[in-house]
């Protein structure tokens, strides 16, 4: 029986990923019984970036692996050295001593709309014979992950089936780009999975291939959404801005004035109404640059600008 035109789609669509998919084998130390080491083993997947031997992974995938091991679509096995990785956004960078590896090609992750049909690609489970394949729509954009901090970026929600064993393999559309990197699935849930977006995915592997880590600008306050209740308690409109609820001292915003109880509303040339708008405002400036900050202190409307300096908390994540 003929295909159809949409099997045929994404028949090609995995024909051409395919090729660039790698599963991934980690081995982790968890501790002594005696004399005898015990070890975690442990299998994800992995995204070919380019040809000179760099895959696209998560960073919870290599994190505290004592060994990896990489295992390409083209039967070749071999050992991966973790080059960088990020825990804000779960990225990982690895590299392999080859330099004919097949590149996925990218996709244009910040055009996705929500119904776009996608597939995910990866090692689940583990099991043997290749790549699994499961399809299904972009179910919504821009999505926290459940149950933990808010990921810098925002993920793609989608309810293509994502297992144990796919983190780190690729979202693709139907021309087989990848769109995202499958990251997580909630375990309580059905047909709820997350992947990182892969525009934001390419600059932090770029990051880690030149520095190793990802340096981040940093401010120092600590900020909260202005919901209803808190707007009500300091006679604010709801999500008129963030409150700034303490400034570190010594940081570039106790340096710049700003206090405790201020209503940040501007970054730079961007309104700010929640704590996602301050990070993607801030993601727009390169540490050292100068920003006029735009707040509210007692009603009076005030402006400030705040030098932009390297996050403490932003460790290369080996």
């Amino acid at each position: 029986m003929a295909l159809s035109a949409l099997e045929t789609q994404i028949t090609d669509a995995i024909a051409a990923i395919s090729p660039s998919v790698a599963s991934v084998e980690t081995l982790r130390l968890t501790g002594r019984r005696g004399r005898r080491v015990v070890a975690a083993p442990a299998a994800a997947s992995a995204v070919v970036l380019d040809r000179a031997g760099y895959l696209i992974t998560n960073q919870h995938v290599v994190d505290g692996t004592s060994q990896l091991r990489v295992h390409l679509a083209d039967g070749r096995e071999l050992p991966g050295e973790v080059v960088g990785g990020d825990a804000v956004t779960d990225v990982a960078l690895v590299r392999v001593e080859a330099s004919d590896l097949p590149a996925a090609r990218p996709g244009s992750s910040e055009s996705l709309r929500v119904g776009q049909f996608v597939l995910a690609v990866g090692n689940a489970l583990g099991l043997p014979g290749g790549p699994t394949v499961s399809a299904g729509v972009v179910s919504a954009l821009g999505r926290p992950l459940p149950g933990s901090d808010f990921i810098f970026e925002g993920l793609v929600q989608t309810d293509a089936a994502i297992n144990p064993g796919n983190s780190g393999g690729p979202l693709v559309d139907l021309s087989g780009s990848v769109i995202g990197i499958n990251a997580a699935m909630v375990p309580f849930a059905q047909g709820v999975g997350f992947a990182i977006p892969f525009h934001a995915v390419a600059r932090i592997a770029d990051e880690l291939r030149q520095k190793g880590r990802v340096v981040r600008p940093w401010i120092g306050v600590q900020v909260a959404d202005l919901g209803p209740e808190l707007a009500r308690q300091y006679a604010l409109e709801p999500r008129s801005g963030l409150l700034v609820a303490e400034v570190v001292p010594r940081s570039p915003a106790h340096r710049a004035g700003l206090r405790a109880g201020d209503v940040v509303q501007q970054f730079g040339p961007f309104e700010v109404r929640s704590v996602r708008d301050l990070l993607e405002a801030m993601s727009k400036f390169p540490v050292g640059s100068d920003v006029a900050i735009g707040f509210r202190r007692r009603g009076s409307a005030l402006s400030a600008s705040v030098p932009l300096q390297e996050s403490p908390e932003a460790p290369a994540a080996r």
